[in-house]
């Protein structure tokens, strides 16, 4: 399991969110809300999706209970045609590690992996900005032959 490492530049989204835990987790409610809606959204510059966590202090990896920002979103040009009800984001850019994951959304092996394995092992830290997932062509919901690329916020380690 080693990633690509990138440097993202800044992203503007428009999308929904929820406020949620792991504990209680609302992921299908948003999508729900989100999906139906998604077309409206006229200044996409890709049809990927973007499925983003926000934290508001430092992820804590295995705390079921830290509260997160959810994000159902699609990359636009400007903010110039957000619609009702939909809510601008700008993702800041940096470096991040990418990994391609094919399977299904509901098996979280691969981020007890990520953040378990992967990440103390390398020479990187966590970065305190949003993780996504980039859902793009490949994607197919609840499918064993899914693919998304899943993108983690790194920066050096301090020596």
């Amino acid at each position: 399991m080693e990633p690509r490492i990138e440097t993202l530049a800044e992203k503007k989204l428009i999308g929904c969110y929820l406020t949620m835990t792991l504990a209680e987790n609302k992921i299908a409610e948003l999508w729900r809300s989100f999906m139906p809606r998604r077309k409206e959204i006229t200044n996409n510059i890709t049809k990927d999706l973007i499925s983003m966590q926000v934290y508001k202090e430092a992820l804590r990896p295995g705390d079921l209970h830290q509260k997160f920002e959810k994000w159902a979103a699609i990359e636009v040009a400007d903010f110039n045609s957000a619609p009702n009800g939909m809510q601008s984001f700008v993702l800041s850019g940096g470096l991040y590690a990418v990994f391609r994951y094919q399977g299904l959304s509901t098996d979280t092996k691969i981020f007890r992996d990520i953040y378990g394995i992967w990440l103390p092992n390398s020479k990187y830290d966590l970065d305190a900005r949003p993780s996504f997932e980039l859902l793009g062509e490949k994607y197919k919901n609840n499918d064993p032959a899914s693919e998304e690329e899943i993108w983690i916020p790194i920066k050096m380690m301090e020596k």
